[in-house]
């Protein structure tokens, strides 16, 4: 039996979300971030990583879910994502990180195609971790637009 996909579980509201453990690049306590002049609401600004300027996105802006000031659980996910034009990396602000672990099953259930007007683009699936649904992040989707803003390094 093949390994089991490792995902890095992230608390959005009362949402629970999922990322691959293969793109996590490290997860950091929250820390100042430069804002950037008219920037979209959903880009936070730029953070310092180990001498590398990374661009750090509101999660919950960039799923549609309203803003939240900080807490003491709140996060920055940094990851290695495939923007357009290659390898990106880009912070993701979450309000808490719970583990790293494997689903329930490895198979994910397809996003439900509802209406038209909404479509799963940025889900890879929705999976389940101890009975609550999972919905798994397709984060190379999800943060394109981040990547056609031209913040690509």
């Amino acid at each position: 039996m093949s390994e089991l996909s490792q995902y890095v579980t992230l608390g959005v509201a009362d949402e629970l979300f999922a990322a691959p453990v293969t793109k996590v690049q490290e997860i950091l306590d929250m820390r100042p971030i430069a804002r950037l002049p008219r920037a979209p609401d959903n880009l936070l600004g730029m953070i310092d990583v180990r001498g590398e300027g990374v661009p750090v996105l509101d999660l919950r802006q960039t799923l549609g879910i309203e803003a939240a000031p900080d807490t003491e659980n709140t996060r920055i996910v940094v990851l290695s994502v495939n923007g357009p034009e290659g390898a990106l990396t880009v912070g993701l602000r979450a309000d808490r990180v719970f583990e790293v672990t494997v689903l329930d099953s490895e198979d994910l259930d397809p996003p439900p195609s509802i209406s038209a007007s909404w479509s799963g683009h940025c889900i890879q699936g929705i999976g389940r971790r101890n009975g609550r649904f999972v919905t798994v992040l397709d984060l190379d989707r999800l943060l394109a637009d981040t990547a056609r803003l031209g913040l690509a390094a």
